[in-house]
């Protein structure tokens, strides 16, 4: 009986996850936006903007359908950050595709260094009390925006010799694009993004990319990362099942 339970559980998921034959599309959420949490306006230099004033922080969403990995994550609230500046944020339901994180945003994928900091940025120093709705403190909008800045400078920028040399107040990058801001906290930021030294825990995130609108990271619900963990397991139960019978 739980052998069959736990091949049952396998279809289940794998009828669920049936898009996932793709590793750079994973489902997709169907969503839309509903303002944002904690944030500060901050005016920034790169990814396709000049000087441009944005709101920097938590944006706020109401998820209301999915497909494949997308259909595991309950319905409702979700929040997440912003990873294409050139982009304006979606003004209707959109279907947004849900990608690996080393393969986004849209504009052009950040490889997997990149997305190994930014796990760890969000690992080590994400609040989901930007993102909880209602007042705000200005130490969570302030911490809320230097979160921001620092995604983007790893982002945006070339990649430093060291962690040390990230700096959200310099351009660091030789020719078109790079990244810079005069954020009143960016000594914050600066902070976090010095302590990338990939020995600190690492998010389960995901990129939700639209070629129109704005591309934003979130973090895997706990749910969904126990069916996964749990699919993983059953698939080894069957595959030493298999050679057993052989």
């Amino acid at each position: 009986m739980r052998k069959m339970s736990a091949f049952l559980f396998a279809v289940l998921v794998l009828a669920i996850l049936s898009c996932t034959a793709n590793a750079n599309f994973l489902g997709t959420v169907q969503m839309w936006n509903t303002g944002v949490g904690a944030n500060e306006p901050m005016t920034v230099w790169g990814g396709g903007r000049d000087g441009v004033d944005v709101y920097a922080g938590a944006y706020m969403f109401k998820k209301t359908g999915g497909s494949g990995e997308g259909k595991l994550w309950s319905n409702g609230a979700m929040s997440g950050f912003c990873v294409e500046l050139g982009e304006p944020a979606p003004e209707i339901n959109s279907k947004y595709s849900v990608i690996p994180l080393d393969k986004g945003p849209f504009s052009g994928p950040m490889g997997a260094t990149k997305a190994d900091y930014i796990s760890e940025l969000w690992g080590r120093f994400y609040d989901s009390s930007w993102a909880s709705g209602g007042y705000y403190s200005d130490k969570q909008n302030t911490k809320a925006a230097a979160f921001a800045a620092a995604i983007w400078e790893i982002l945006y920028e070339d990649l430093p010799v060291s962690p040390l040399k990230w700096n959200v107040k310099i351009d660091g990058t030789t020719g078109t694009g790079g990244f810079y801001t005069n954020f009143g906290d960016s000594s914050l930021a600066n902070s976090w993004l010095h302590t990338l030294d990939g020995a600190g825990p690492k998010a389960d995130l995901r990129v939700l990319s639209h070629n129109g609108y704005q591309d934003y990271i979130v973090a895997v619900p706990e749910p969904t990362t126990v069916v996964l963990l749990g699919f993983g397991g059953v698939l080894s139960l069957l595959r030493r099942r298999r050679r057993t019978i052989k």
